[in-house]
């Protein structure tokens, strides 16, 4: 009942309007009311800065900087597998897309296009291929790394609503995934097209990517793309492609019969960046 209630509550909040505010208190360096609030919200969310680089709260002039914050050189070993697990989350929903369909939560799908910001093209890439939701909270570590090679063809960032990603809300909002504003990423590999999506939420500032930097939504109001497929813009697996300014989620794509995800992969399961994701169908 409490959750439906707060599932419900979203619909009246002003999402956006928060999400503003929310954004410029952690881009500003506030001195002793900045460190106050990180030190505040590694108490609440249990946040292990032991295995950060800068393990010193009061160090981090934003709490951006904090939020965003890089781990240890050795905190997070790559697994030897073919595509690794890209964040620190848990697993909301990963296995097969069913024609175009994805499947959210019991009683909830979104198609691969709606996903894509209507690009039907680019959606039948992934006609009857593997997807994976990511779930990344409040304590996670929030850079998004590379599940395997790829060679950035496009950019297209997906105007849309910030209702909560949490477990919740993702049972009790239809095509949550496809309604959020979002920053669709689209690699190009080996296996062919791979598509990572960054999914904004409720007090999510901002998303960034480390070759064009903080994706800003157009004033329009409209779908803005980049092209970058003449470009040499390739990343390595396991390499650094973007941050959350505030948590989120990842959706990944992959083409029909490329990947075969870890049999250990299965919905609420704690993942860190760097393990084990899934192989190559041979």
């Amino acid at each position: 009942m409490f959750d439906r209630l707060a599932v419900q509550a979203q619909y009246l909040l002003p999402k956006k309007s928060l999400t503003v505010l929310a954004g410029r208190f952690a881009a500003q360096p506030r001195g002793t009311l900045t460190t106050r609030v990180i030190r505040w919200f590694i108490r609440r969310y249990a946040v292990d800065m032991g295995e950060a680089a800068q393990p010193d709260p009061a160090a981090y002039a934003t709490f951006n900087d904090f939020f965003t914050r890089s781990l240890r050189p050795d905190a997070r070993p790559l697994a030897n597998s073919d595509f690794l697990c890209p964040v620190d989350g848990a697993i909301s929903q990963c296995g097969h897309i069913d024609r175009d369909q994805i499947f959210q939560a019991k009683g909830h799908r979104y198609s691969t296009q709606a996903l894509l910001g209507g690009d039907r093209q680019l959606a039948s890439h992934f006609d009857d291929g593997e997807f994976a939701t990511l779930y990344l909270s409040p304590r996670d570590y929030h850079r998004i790394h590379m599940p395997a090679d790829g060679h950035l063809q496009r950019m297209i960032h997906v105007p849309g609503e910030l209702f909560s990603v949490n477990p919740a809300t993702a049972c009790g909002v239809p095509g949550l995934f496809a309604r959020n504003e979002r920053v669709i990423c689209v690699f190009q590999a080996d296996e062919g097209l791979f598509v990572m999506a960054l999914i904004g939420a409720t007090i999510v500032g901002s998303m960034a990517t480390v070759w064009h930097g903080v994706v800003n939504p157009s004033h329009s109001g409209q779908l803005s793309e980049w092209r970058y497929d003449s470009q040499q813009i390739i990343l390595g697996k396991g390499q650094e492609m973007g941050r959350f300014l505030l948590g989120s989620t990842v959706v990944m794509l992959f083409p029909k019969a490329t990947v075969c995800f870890d049999a250990a992969w299965q919905p609420g399961k704690a993942v860190r960046m760097g393990e084990t994701m899934a192989e190559r169908k041979h």
